[in-house]
């Protein structure tokens, strides 16, 4: 016997698709289930259902989100918008109560997970991380939050940011960043031996923002995917944005992305307005696992942005040039299951011994949701209708009973 059916749906490719769930899970996903073994069928008149959104990348605890608007205060280096950045977040609402509200405007767009890179240096201290940590224990079974011990304003070059971040993995981290360890932290053989020394020492994944150019960026992937081989984190480690991959000529790239497929290191890319970002079908065609996320949302670094990953992966699509369904799909996919495999989320999909979580859409496919980017959306979660009022009388049919 099913809890629920939810019925006469369409998947990603646009066919049929019905939903049983039981005890929260899908216990048969199929063109067709028998609705006479469901205590309750729920007719979804042919809308498209997809799995809950994953955020490969986000900053809850800069955001503006919940807060009063403050405009954009331009910079010409990277130390000044550090500074400004501080500025404006003392001022700021408290950092639990605006990762509370970014969470939750996330989570009503249909993000059910996502991977946090929270501040951790020595001036800081873990803050960031405890303010950070407060809010996820609050969407505990809601939005799975992974957190990422982030030294923003570098490890060489802030000294016993080293210490912190070592302790940022026992109070509550589970992946260790990077940043740029040469152009900003100057010394990039130090930078990493800290990053990968802590993530053998903990047992922890690395995900490492890199915004170095051109050949000097490539020349830091490679570094990195020698060290993801050295200490066998294969699938462990990510390099956020990696702009030199669009910089460079497609020759490198090619090179680049054969050692990284082989080591095991993921990329990540929000296609950011003002860089170039990388080839991201060039990379997946090399055996790369590509992703996405927001990134920064309306905070010191840029004004845009509300959380929405399917206004993301539409952006990716536009800025790639994806404009065949097999492409726009990929778009989809790096912000649903190429992100839920980064984090490692478990019981992840519309398949069977899944967890019934979903986003339900008015569009007849994956790619035109992508492309049309729909307000409307309905989040199912853990297979309860989150309002029966808003369901038709006529789209819910209860069996007679047996």
């Amino acid at each position: 016997m099913f809890d629920r059916l939810f019925d006469n749906a369409v998947d990603r490719h646009g066919q049929r698709i019905s939903l049983a769930v039981r005890n929260g899970h899908f216990v048969e996903v199929a063109p067709s289930c028998h609705a006479s073994l469901a205590r309750e069928r729920i007719d979804l008149e042919g809308r498209l259902v997809l799995p809950g959104f994953v955020d490969g990348h986000i900053h809850l605890d800069k955001s503006f989100v919940g807060d009063q608007w403050k405009p954009h205060v331009p910079v010409t280096s990277l130390r000044e918008r550090l500074a400004i950045e501080k500025t404006q977040l003392a001022s700021a609402r408290p950092m639990t109560e605006r990762a509370d509200a970014l969470i939750a405007q996330a989570a009503a767009f249909g993000t059910t997970a996502m991977r946090c890179h929270v501040d951790v240096d020595a001036t800081t201290g873990l803050s960031h991380l405890h303010a950070v940590l407060e809010a996820r224990k609050r969407w505990q079974g809601i939005v799975d939050i992974e957190l990422v011990a982030f030294p923003q304003a570098g490890i060489i070059t802030c000294p016993g940011t080293a210490d912190v971040l070592n302790e940022a993995m026992s109070a509550g981290a589970q992946v260790i960043g990077g940043i740029d360890p040469t152009t900003l932290d100057g010394d990039a053989k130090a930078h990493l031996d800290v990053v990968f020394g802590i993530a053998e020492r903990h047992g922890a994944k690395v995900d490492i923002h890199l915004h170095e150019p051109g050949e000097q960026g490539i020349a830091q992937l490679m570094a990195i995917a020698e060290r993801t081989r050295a200490l066998d984190l294969g699938g462990r480690v990510a390099v956020s944005h990696a702009y030199a991959l669009g910089e460079v000529p497609l020759a490198m790239v090619d090179r680049a992305a054969a050692t990284l497929a082989e080591a095991g290191v993921a990329i990540m890319t929000n296609a950011p307005g003002d860089h170039p970002f990388p080839p991201v079908m060039r990379l997946r065609a090399a055996g790369v696992h590509v992703f996405a996320g927001n990134d920064n949302i309306r905070d010191a670094w840029w004004p845009y942005g509300n959380g929405d990953l399917l206004q993301r992966a539409m952006l990716i699509g536009y800025r790639s040039g994806f404009y065949t369904d097999d492409a726009l799909r990929v778009a989809l996919d790096m912000v649903t299951h190429a992100s839920a495999q980064v984090i490692g989320k478990q019981d992840y999909g519309l398949a069977p011994g899944s967890e019934a979580t979903f986003v339900v859409l008015d569009e007849p496919n994956g790619a035109a949701a992508v492309a049309g980017v729909p307000g409307e959306r309905i989040v199912v979660r853990r297979g309860e209708w989150p309002s029966r009022d808003s369901v038709p009388a006529s789209a819910r049919v209860r069996p007679p009973a047996l």
